[in-house]
């Protein structure tokens, strides 16, 4: 059970001091002192979390990688589940976590506001440039929500550019990407601020498809009538997210990698992720490595 779905503000990392160099020196000793700064800092963060039982979290409220109960307050899905798993490992049984869009998860976490992003957030190079990830959990493929019968023949996001078409995705996310780099203009990508919202534009005609991970297609098209899944997409790869953490976190991030290990190792992580429909097999043949340099 998640324990408090508000955004908490995470306590500040105590500054650390500079010491002084003579100009021959300084740019060693400032590597090595940042260096230095950024383990202490991991392991810092490592340990107060330890201390306080519970670590601060940003998710999305995405079926089926994440799920807010009807309570408002417990959240399951495979992207919290294996985040709660690794984490219990390393002594840290609660999560107090915030609901927060895509776009915001990456400045919220060097704001300090949570200690980490247990969200299905993909790694992409650029996002590898502003935070550090652990090793893949959650992948999938791509798809579209359109309408029944799918008459714009849509197969791709290629297909919406030729088309003229408007597209639905999040704001942030891959799906944004995607549409961008395959020539779909900017006019013709429409931010979604959540899924039940990219559903009701789609009926409405506002959007023309929406583009989502296929698990999240599935379970959104569930429960909405004159839709259909239309996927996994052509020319869009698998994609795999990881648990996010800031630069300065890397002693977090390595005692995290070593706990989603043995979590692998033991056959747990696989039943995790195949409970919610995702398949581990990439997750477990892939390195962040790999998709950080856009190799995945």
């Amino acid at each position: 059970m998640l324990g408090a779905l508000a955004a908490s503000p995470a306590a500040l990392l105590a500054a650390c001091g500079e010491d002084a160099a003579t100009p021959a020196e300084g740019d060693a000793t400032s590597a090595a002192t940042g260096g230095a700064a950024a383990a202490a800092a991991g392991a810092d963060t490592l340990e107060r979390v330890r201390e306080q039982g519970f670590v601060r979290i940003a998710f999305a409220n995405e079926p089926p990688y994440s799920e807010v109960a009807e309570d408002g307050v417990s959240v399951t899905g495979a992207a919290v589940e294996v985040p709660r798993a690794v984490l219990a490992r390393l002594g840290v049984d609660e999560l107090d976590g915030v609901v927060i869009a895509y776009d915001a998860m990456i400045p919220g976490l060097q704001a300090e506001r949570f200690d980490m992003v247990t969200a299905g957030l993909f790694m992409t190079p650029e996002r590898c440039e502003q935070v550090i990830y652990s090793e893949p959990d959650v992948c999938g493929t791509e798809s579209f929500a359109v309408l029944e019968g799918n008459p714009g023949g849509f197969a791709s996001y290629e297909d919406v550019a030729a088309a003229g078409a408007k597209v639905g995705v999040p704001g942030g996310s891959v799906e944004a990407d995607y549409a961008a780099e395959a020539g779909v203009p900017d006019g013709d990508i429409v931010v979604i601020p959540d899924s039940r919202s990219g559903i009701e534009a789609l009926q409405a005609g506002r959007i023309d498809a929406y583009g989502l991970p296929s698990l999240s297609i599935k379970n959104l098209l569930e429960t909405a009538e004159g839709l259909e899944d239309v996927g996994p997409l052509d020319g869009v790869p698998v994609a795999c997210a990881g648990a996010a953490f800031r630069p300065s976190d890397e002693a977090f991030r390595d005692a995290y990698n070593e706990a989603l290990q043995e979590l692998k190792d033991s056959g747990e992580f696989a039943e995790i992720l195949e409970s919610f429909g995702f398949p581990s097999d990439v997750a477990m043949e892939t390195t962040a490595e790999q998709l950080c340099a856009g190799e995945g």
